[in-house]
C-alpha cells in the first residue's frame, strides 16, 4: 500500500511542477504578445475541455484536463520560428523568444527555492555537506538516535531491539545523539544496561549485556545507527531557500558533468582493443548508468521511501525534482527549452532561415534521442532493482 501511495503522490508531485513550468511559458508568452491557444493539465486524448473567452492566459483559451496524468502543456499560437502572423510565437523577437523559453526553467527554480524556504523555516535535512546557512538564525536540530540495523546474534538483538527502535536513554542518562550512544556504549562495555526506547510510539525498556569488546566494528550494541539532523530558520528561511538552490543547482551540474564525461569517455574506451582500457570502459560505464535514475526510480523507489520517511521528505524530493527539471530544461538539447533556444539562437547568428521542416526535422530527431534515453535508464532500473 505504501508503494501504492508512493507512486500516487510521485505522480501528483510531477504533474504540478510541469504544470507550473507550462504556467510559466504561458503567462510570459500573453505578457510579451504571444496568444495561447490551450493550456492543458496532463497529456491528450482530452477527458474534459473548455474554451473561456476571457481568463488571465488572455482571451478565447481552451483549458484542458487529459487523461494521461503526466505533466501537461502549452499551445501558442505560431509555435514554428517562421510563422510570422500577429500573435505568432515565430513573430516575436529574439528577446521575447528568450524570455517565453527560459520562463518554464524560471518557474522550475523557483519553485525549488519556494519549497526549500518551507523547509529550512520548519527543518530542513542536511543535504550536502558545508549546506548553506544564515549563521546568526541557524538552529540544529536532532531527531531521536534510530536503530537502522541490528546485527545477527549481537545484544542488541537478543535483548528483542528491532530496527526503527528509538532510543531514549541508557541506565537513565538521555541520549541525544549517535555519537553519545557509542559513548555511553563504549563506557559500560560488557556490563548489562537498560536501554529505554520507543517503538511504535509506545515507551518501552529493554535490558541489553554489552560486548566486552568491538574488534570487528560491529558496536558494543550490536547496532547501526541513524539520526536525523535539521536546520530550523526564521527570519532568513526566504535567504537560505534561495542560497541551499544555488548550491544545489551547481552540484547538478557538476554532477551531469560528470556522468556524461563517464559515459562518453567509457565509449570511447570500448573501441580501444587492450584489456585495461576495456577495465576502465567498464567502470565508467558502470559508474554513469548507477549515477541516472528515470521513471521507475521516481515512482516506484524515491517517492515510496520519501511518503514512508514522512511530508518533510516528500517536499525535499519534490523541490529535487523541480530543480533537476530546470537544469535538464535549459541544456542545449533539441526538443527542450534549452535546445530550442540554442536552435533559434545559432541559425540566427548564421543568418539562415529556419524552416518549419527544419525545425521540426532537429527537434523531433532530438525527441526520438531523449526517448531513446529515457528507454535506457528505464532498463537500467529495472537492472538495478533485479
Amino acid at each position: 500500500m505504501n508503494l501504492v501511495w508512493g507512486i500516487v503522490i510521485g505522480v501528483i508531485a510531477l504533474t504540478i511542477l510541469v504544470v507550473l513550468h507550462e504556467l510559466g511559458h504561458a503567462l510570459v508568452a500573453r505578457r510579451n504578445g504571444v496568444r495561447v491557444e490551450e493550456f492543458g493539465i496532463g497529456f491528450p486524448p482530452a477527458a474534459y475541455k473548455k474554451k473561456v473567452k476571457k481568463s488571465f492566459l488572455g482571451k478565447n483559451v481552451v483549458y484542458s484536463v487529459n487523461w494521461l496524468p503526466l505533466g501537461g502543456f502549452v499551445k501558442l499560437q505560431g509555435e514554428h520560428d517562421d510563422d510570422k502572423k500577429p500573435g505568432d510565437y515565430g513573430a516575436a523577437t529574439f528577446w521575447q523568444k528568450t524570455k517565453i523559453l527560459l520562463a518554464g526553467v524560471a518557474m522550475n527554480w523557483l519553485t525549488a527555492a519556494v519549497l526549500l524556504m518551507l523547509l529550512a523555516w520548519f527543518g530542513l535535512p542536511q543535504l550536502v555537506p558545508h549546506q548553506f546557512t544564515v549563521a546568526g538564525d541557524t538552529r540544529v536540530v536532532y531527531n531521536p538516535v534510530v536503530l537502522a540495523s541490528i546485527e545477527k546474534d549481537l545484544p542488541a538483538e537478543s535483548a528483542g531491539l528491532k530496527s526503527g527502535d528509538a532510543v531514549i536513554s541508557v541506565n537513565g542518562e538521555k541520549i541525544e545523539t549517535s555519537a553519545q550512544l557509542s559513548e555511553v556504549a563504549a563506557t559500560h562495555k560488557g556490563e548489562m544496561v537498560r536501554v529505554a526506547y520507543k517503538r511504535d510510539g509506545a515507551e518501552r525498556v529493554a535490558h541489553v549485556a554489552l560486548r566486552n569488546t568491538n574488534d570487528d566494528k560491529r558496536g558494543y550494541l550490536g547496532a547501526g545507527l541513524s539520526q536525523e539532523r535539521f536546520t530550523q530558520s526564521t527570519w532568513s528561511a526566504p535567504i537560505v531557500g534561495i542560497g541551499v538552490t544555488a548550491q544545489l543547482t551547481g552540484i547538478t551540474l557538476q554532477g551531469l558533468g560528470q556522468v556524461i564525461g563517464d559515459g562518453v569517455s567509457g565509449l570511447v574506451m570500448k573501441l580501444m582493443p587492450n584489456d585495461s582500457a576495456q577495465k576502465q570502459a567498464n567502470q565508467k560505464l558502470s559508474s554513469a548508468s548507477q549515477s541516472v535514475g528515470g521513471p521507475l526510480s521516481i515512482f516506484g523507489i524515491l517517492f515510496p521511501a520519501a511518503e514512508r520517511a514522512g511530508v518533510r521528505y516528500v517536499v525535499m524530493m519534490t523541490a529535487l525534482i523541480s530543480l533537476t527539471l530546470a537544469v535538464m530544461n535549459i541544456l542545449p538539447i533539441p526538443a527542450l527549452d534549452g535546445g530550442r533556444w540554442f536552435v533559434t539562437a545559432a541559425f540566427r547568428l548564421l543568418k539562415k532561415p529556419l524552416t518549419k521542416e527544419r525545425e521540426e526535422k532537429i527537434h523531433g530527431t532530438g525527441f526520438l534521442v531523449l526517448l531513446l534515453l529515457v528507454v535506457f535508464v528505464t532498463v537500467s532500473d529495472v537492472a538495478k532493482l533485479l
